[in-house]
């Protein structure tokens, strides 16, 4: 009876070590970064400030037609 114990024990625990291969693998793919492009539409400020400049000049035209 011991004999049987101990030869299923031995055969049970090879089973275990034979049957528990694990293997993971990791790979890492390359980053690509590509650039970024951005547009940022100006143009509001400049035609206020171009406003506000020939506003000034009208006002001098005016001003001298009048007299």
């Amino acid at each position: 009876m011991c004999k049987k114990r101990g030869v299923l024990s031995i055969v049970a625990v090879v089973l275990i070590m034979t049957g528990c291969n694990t293997s993971h693998e990791v790979q890492l793919a390359p980053v690509e970064v590509k650039p970024i492009h951005i547009t940022i539409d100006v143009n509001v400020k400049v035609d206020r400030a171009l406003d506000s400049y020939f506003d000034d000049i009208d006002k001098a035209e005016k001003k001298i037609i009048q007299k």
